[in-house]
């Protein structure tokens, strides 16, 4: 996990690219945190393949990030 203040800019131009290809929609990825995205990003990056769009969508979910339906 990463603490303290901001995420190095590559990282998180990474990690904001990696989120989108999987479906998180940019008018909500705007609203995460960089410490959100590296972490999603991450966790999306252990996942296989055929999941990480879904999972994309969980996490995006569990965090309030994103309304169900």
């Amino acid at each position: 996990m990463i603490s303290g203040g901001n995420v190095n800019d590559s990282v998180a131009v990474d990690a904001k690219r990696i989120l989108l290809r999987y479906g998180a929609p940019i008018a909500v990825l705007d609203n995460v945190s960089e410490i959100h995205r590296v972490e999603f990003a991450r966790e999306i990056a252990k996942t296989i393949l055929s999941e990480r769009e879904p999972r994309t969508k969980e996490l995006l979910l569990e965090h309030g990030y994103l309304e169900d339906g």
